[in-house]
Protein backbone atom coordinates (compact mmCIF):
# COMPACT_ATOMS: atom_id res chain seq x y z
CA UNK A 1 0.00 0.00 0.00
CA UNK A 2 2.54 2.23 0.95
CA UNK A 3 3.95 2.03 -2.98
CA UNK A 4 0.48 2.48 -4.17
CA UNK A 5 0.94 5.99 -2.51
CA UNK A 6 4.10 7.20 -3.47
CA UNK A 7 2.50 6.53 -7.09
CA UNK A 8 -0.12 8.72 -6.34
CA UNK A 9 2.17 11.43 -5.24
CA UNK A 10 4.30 11.22 -8.33
CA UNK A 11 1.49 10.69 -10.87
CA UNK A 12 0.04 14.29 -9.41
CA UNK A 13 3.15 15.83 -8.84
CA UNK A 14 4.26 15.24 -12.48
CA UNK A 15 0.64 16.25 -13.66
CA UNK A 16 1.02 19.52 -11.97
CA UNK A 17 4.49 19.86 -13.51
CA UNK A 18 3.13 19.24 -17.31
CA UNK A 19 0.44 22.11 -17.20
CA UNK A 20 0.57 25.55 -15.19
CA UNK A 21 -3.33 25.83 -15.54
CA UNK A 22 -5.80 24.78 -12.24
CA UNK A 23 -6.15 20.69 -12.14
CA UNK A 24 -9.92 19.47 -13.64
CA UNK A 25 -11.48 16.56 -10.98
CA UNK A 26 -13.42 13.72 -12.68
CA UNK A 27 -16.05 11.59 -10.90
CA UNK A 28 -16.97 8.28 -12.42
CA UNK A 29 -19.05 5.44 -11.88
CA UNK A 30 -20.01 2.16 -13.51
CA UNK A 31 -19.39 -1.81 -14.19
CA UNK A 32 -16.71 -4.33 -15.30
CA UNK A 33 -17.90 -7.04 -17.60
CA UNK A 34 -18.58 -9.25 -14.57
CA UNK A 35 -20.71 -6.56 -12.66
CA UNK A 36 -18.04 -4.91 -10.49
CA UNK A 37 -18.97 -1.76 -9.26
CA UNK A 38 -16.12 1.13 -10.28
CA UNK A 39 -15.84 4.30 -8.14
CA UNK A 40 -13.14 6.46 -10.20
CA UNK A 41 -11.54 10.11 -8.80
CA UNK A 42 -9.18 12.03 -11.24
CA UNK A 43 -7.73 14.84 -11.90
CA UNK A 44 -6.50 15.66 -15.00
CA UNK A 45 -4.22 18.93 -16.98
CA UNK A 46 -5.11 19.74 -20.35
CA UNK A 47 -2.46 19.58 -23.12
CA UNK A 48 -1.35 23.31 -23.56
CA UNK A 49 -1.49 22.72 -27.52
CA UNK A 50 -3.90 22.19 -29.98
CA UNK A 51 -3.80 20.65 -33.80
CA UNK A 52 -5.25 20.76 -36.82
CA UNK A 53 -7.53 23.20 -35.48
CA UNK A 54 -10.33 24.01 -38.19
CA UNK A 55 -14.14 24.87 -38.63
CA UNK A 56 -15.02 21.27 -37.59
CA UNK A 57 -12.70 20.99 -34.52
CA UNK A 58 -9.94 20.44 -32.82
CA UNK A 59 -7.37 17.61 -31.58
CA UNK A 60 -6.07 18.69 -28.25
CA UNK A 61 -5.64 15.97 -24.85
CA UNK A 62 -5.27 15.98 -21.27
CA UNK A 63 -2.86 14.44 -18.34
CA UNK A 64 -4.70 11.98 -16.25
CA UNK A 65 -4.17 10.56 -12.64
CA UNK A 66 -6.95 8.77 -11.16
CA UNK A 67 -7.76 5.98 -8.31
CA UNK A 68 -10.48 3.63 -8.51
CA UNK A 69 -12.07 1.26 -5.81
CA UNK A 70 -13.17 -1.64 -7.46
CA UNK A 71 -16.22 -3.25 -5.33
CA UNK A 72 -16.09 -6.95 -6.15
CA UNK A 73 -19.14 -9.14 -5.60
CA UNK A 74 -17.84 -12.38 -4.90
CA UNK A 75 -13.84 -11.06 -3.99
CA UNK A 76 -12.24 -8.85 -1.77
CA UNK A 77 -12.35 -5.04 -3.01
CA UNK A 78 -9.37 -3.68 -4.97
CA UNK A 79 -7.43 -0.43 -5.48
CA UNK A 80 -5.50 1.12 -8.54
CA UNK A 81 -3.64 4.23 -9.38
CA UNK A 82 -3.14 5.30 -13.01
CA UNK A 83 -1.63 7.87 -15.05
CA UNK A 84 -2.09 8.21 -19.01
CA UNK A 85 -2.18 10.97 -21.38
CA UNK A 86 -5.79 11.12 -23.62
CA UNK A 87 -5.82 12.38 -27.10
CA UNK A 88 -9.29 14.47 -27.41
CA UNK A 89 -11.04 15.40 -31.26
CA UNK A 90 -13.19 18.11 -29.79
CA UNK A 91 -15.84 19.38 -32.10
CA UNK A 92 -16.70 22.88 -32.89
CA UNK A 93 -19.78 24.23 -30.88
CA UNK A 94 -20.94 27.42 -29.37
CA UNK A 95 -22.27 26.43 -25.95
CA UNK A 96 -22.13 22.54 -26.10
CA UNK A 97 -19.07 20.57 -28.08
CA UNK A 98 -18.71 17.13 -28.81
CA UNK A 99 -16.19 15.25 -28.33
CA UNK A 100 -14.20 11.79 -28.41
CA UNK A 101 -11.23 10.37 -26.95
CA UNK A 102 -8.71 7.78 -26.82
CA UNK A 103 -5.56 6.75 -24.70
CA UNK A 104 -3.01 4.60 -23.20
CA UNK A 105 -1.84 4.59 -20.01
CA UNK A 106 -0.51 2.59 -16.87
CA UNK A 107 -2.00 1.49 -14.16
CA UNK A 108 -0.94 -0.19 -10.50
CA UNK A 109 -3.07 -2.27 -8.74
CA UNK A 110 -3.13 -3.07 -5.14
CA UNK A 111 -4.24 -6.96 -6.14
CA UNK A 112 -4.11 -8.74 -8.94
CA UNK A 113 -7.54 -10.29 -9.39
CA UNK A 114 -10.59 -8.42 -9.97
CA UNK A 115 -13.62 -11.28 -9.56
CA UNK A 116 -12.70 -14.20 -11.81
CA UNK A 117 -9.81 -11.80 -14.08
CA UNK A 118 -6.59 -13.01 -13.16
CA UNK A 119 -4.08 -9.90 -14.05
CA UNK A 120 -0.87 -11.74 -13.49
CA UNK A 121 0.63 -8.89 -12.35
CA UNK A 122 -0.04 -5.40 -10.35
CA UNK A 123 1.59 -3.53 -13.29
CA UNK A 124 -1.06 -3.01 -16.21
CA UNK A 125 -1.69 -0.95 -19.41
CA UNK A 126 -4.54 1.14 -19.04
CA UNK A 127 -6.44 1.70 -22.73
CA UNK A 128 -9.33 3.90 -23.09
CA UNK A 129 -11.72 5.04 -25.20
CA UNK A 130 -14.56 7.23 -24.79
CA UNK A 131 -17.24 10.42 -26.03
CA UNK A 132 -19.21 12.89 -24.32
CA UNK A 133 -20.42 16.17 -24.14
CA UNK A 134 -18.26 19.51 -23.49
CA UNK A 135 -20.20 22.45 -21.86
CA UNK A 136 -19.75 25.88 -19.26
CA UNK A 137 -16.59 23.93 -18.12
CA UNK A 138 -18.16 20.76 -17.34
CA UNK A 139 -18.39 17.68 -19.16
CA UNK A 140 -20.29 14.69 -19.12
CA UNK A 141 -19.28 11.14 -20.96
CA UNK A 142 -18.77 7.84 -21.11
CA UNK A 143 -15.42 5.37 -21.51
CA UNK A 144 -14.88 1.82 -22.13
CA UNK A 145 -11.32 1.16 -20.34
CA UNK A 146 -9.31 -1.94 -21.04
CA UNK A 147 -6.47 -3.25 -18.23
CA UNK A 148 -4.02 -5.82 -19.45
CA UNK A 149 -0.37 -6.53 -18.58
CA UNK A 150 0.36 -7.24 -22.64
CA UNK A 151 1.69 -10.58 -22.00
CA UNK A 152 4.54 -9.53 -19.82
CA UNK A 153 3.09 -12.18 -16.95
CA UNK A 154 0.68 -14.92 -16.95
CA UNK A 155 -2.17 -14.89 -16.82
CA UNK A 156 -3.02 -11.82 -18.53
CA UNK A 157 -6.63 -12.06 -18.70
CA UNK A 158 -7.30 -8.20 -18.57
CA UNK A 159 -10.78 -6.58 -17.52
CA UNK A 160 -12.84 -4.10 -19.04
CA UNK A 161 -14.84 -1.02 -17.15
CA UNK A 162 -17.59 0.87 -18.59
CA UNK A 163 -18.48 4.13 -16.54
CA UNK A 164 -20.65 7.24 -16.89
CA UNK A 165 -17.94 10.32 -15.82
CA UNK A 166 -18.33 14.19 -14.85
CA UNK A 167 -15.62 16.72 -15.07
CA UNK A 168 -15.40 20.02 -13.27
CA UNK A 169 -12.70 22.71 -14.32
CA UNK A 170 -11.94 25.23 -12.11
Amino acid sequence: MKLISLVAVAALSLGGVVSAQAADVTVAIGRTDESTMVYRLGTQFDFASNWFQSDVGRLTGYWDAAYTYWDGDRTASNHSLSFAPVFVYEFAGETVKPYVEAGIGVALFADTEVEDHHLGSSFQFEDRIGAGLRFAGQEVGVRAMHYSNAGLQSPNDGVETYTLHYRLSF
